[in-house]
């Protein structure tokens, strides 16, 4: 049998695989880069979370974090934990001056640290709000994660007095010691290197890049949109806080003034900034959103319908605080890696939400005893005055002229109509500008069209 000899059948496949291996060897890794700086929150946590799900998309090789922080928020810092550890693609950090508290959770779950001179990691004590030490249950449970974070990165073999051995990489002691309320430890760069907390020193995450692809690299930064920009800083604890006692604050003012003006406005506007941010990231629902709107209308029904305070605005109050609360809780934080609930992401923002409520009632009640009796505020709230020439029509009752200039109760709660107590008898009377409650001393200014006129002494 005669067998023939092609050498184009070779020679093409083989060409073929060397131009794809040298195509190959020249496409350069590719460094995802994103920064987490400043308080630990949710808009870091969605900033953080957003990053690794973009660097994921784009497929990728590294992902470099360039943080600087003094803490915050034990659950954000959880959730960005949660991220880091899940994601398939190696993750180093750049600390540029700080990783304490919050911080430092953060870094121990990247594959990588790299530290600036100067700089350190630690300090990772639990404190509250006015940075008093928490009890030992928190600090036990920031322990717990510090530890098995440590934990995470497994262990690596050495050699000591020439037997190999197996030690954590990172040791979980070390990262336990930062928790301690006594003897809190921080490491700067040289010590970290030495406990095994840190890789290396560099400059810049730049650098960080450069020593994590060897042969040069492509650097992808982070870049929000204005959107994402202006949502996730609206995201911050304090604006929500002041957007939440705007609304209740508009409301209060509204129905005690009823009328479009300045005070309905501002709580649409409050309701618009605090709903946005949560609705855009998939926080806020719609059915959130739509009982937030008849919780209010059921309010406006007890206010002007059945006056006093029943099971209606009862329900319509209770609307609004479970919606604005359910709004702001965020179900990533709720859910634990290891399994359970995290109980905190339901309770601070039913407590943020409770609180900003009773503080914006407590000075919108303050603030309206001082600014309804003045006629000024009548431009800030509209008054609404029952005329004739707008077609009501008054009912005599004998001639009322006579108590013009005289001084009365309201018998009635008047928004801003109602009716008021003369000798026993009951007139229909509307106040000139803001409104009473029942009980409120009033002084008579004008009659007319069966109908007194009254202001609040």
């Amino acid at each position: 049998m005669k067998i023939s000899f092609k050498p184009e059948r070779i020679l093409l496949p083989v060409l073929l695989l060397c131009i794809s291996l040298s195509v190959s060897a020249s496409v350069a890794d590719t460094v995802y880069l994103m920064e987490i700086k400043g308080e630990i929150g949710r808009p870091a946590m969605r900033k953080a979370n957003m990053g690794i799900k973009e660097a994921v998309r784009m497929n990728a090789d590294y992902i470099v974090i360039d943080l600087d922080t003094y803490g915050g928020a034990v659950d954000a810092a959880d959730s960005i934990r949660a991220a880091i550890m899940q994601c398939p693609i190696p993750t180093a950090v750049f600390i540029s001056r700080q990783a304490a508290s919050a911080g430092a959770l953060i870094s121990i779950a990247c594959d990588s640290i790299y530290m600036r001179r100067g700089s350190s990691i630690g300090a990772a004590t639990v404190v509250d709000a006015s940075g008093n030490v928490m009890p030992d249950k928190y600090q036990s449970f920031m322990r717990g994660m510090m530890r098995s974070t440590a934990e995470s990165h497994g262990k690596k073999t050495v050699t000591v007095d020439g037997k190999e051995t197996e030690v954590w990489r990172r040791d979980p002691s070390i990262a336990a010691k930062m928790v301690d309320t006594a003897g809190v430890i921080s490491l700067t760069p040289e010590e970290a290197i030495a406990s095994g907390y840190c890789e290396g020193m560099a400059d810049s995450p730049e650098e960080v890049a450069e020593k994590l692809c060897g042969n040069g690299c492509t650097i992808t930064a982070q870049e929000l949109s204005w959107t994402d920009k202006v949502a996730l800083a609206l995201l911050s604890p304090v604006l929500q806080s002041l957007f939440l006692m705007l609304i209740i604050g508009g409301i209060y003012f509204e129905l005690q003034s009823p009328g479009i003006g300045l005070p309905l406005a501002a709580a649409i506007i409050g309701a618009v900034l605090y709903f946005a941010p949560l609705y855009i990231y998939g926080l806020a629902m719609h059915w959130e959103i739509a009982l937030f709107f008849i919780g209010l209308i059921l309010i406006a029904v007890e206010i002007f319908a059945f006056p006093g305070f029943g099971i209606t605005g009862i329900t319509g109050a209770a609307l609004v605080v479970f919606s604005l609360s359910a709004a702001m809780i965020d179900n990533e934080l709720i859910r634990r890696p290891a399994g359970g609930i995290n109980y905190m992401a339901i309770i601070k923002p039913l407590a943020l939400v409770t609180v900003s409520a009773l503080a914006a009632l407590a000075i919108s009640i303050y603030g309206a005893a001082r600014l309804y009796p003045k006629r000024r505020f009548s431009i800030i709230a509209q008054k609404k005055e029952l005329r004739a020439s707008d077609g009501w029509v008054g009912v005599p009752v004998g001639d009322i002229s006579g108590y013009v200039g005289s001084e009365t109760v309201a018998a009635t709660g008047m928004f801003p109509s109602g009716k008021v107590s003369i000798g026993g008898r009951l007139y229909e009377a509307t106040m000139e500008y803001g409104s009473a409650e029942k009980g409120d001393r009033l002084k008579i200014t004008r009659a007319g069209e069966g109908r007194l006129y009254c202001i609040r002494l």
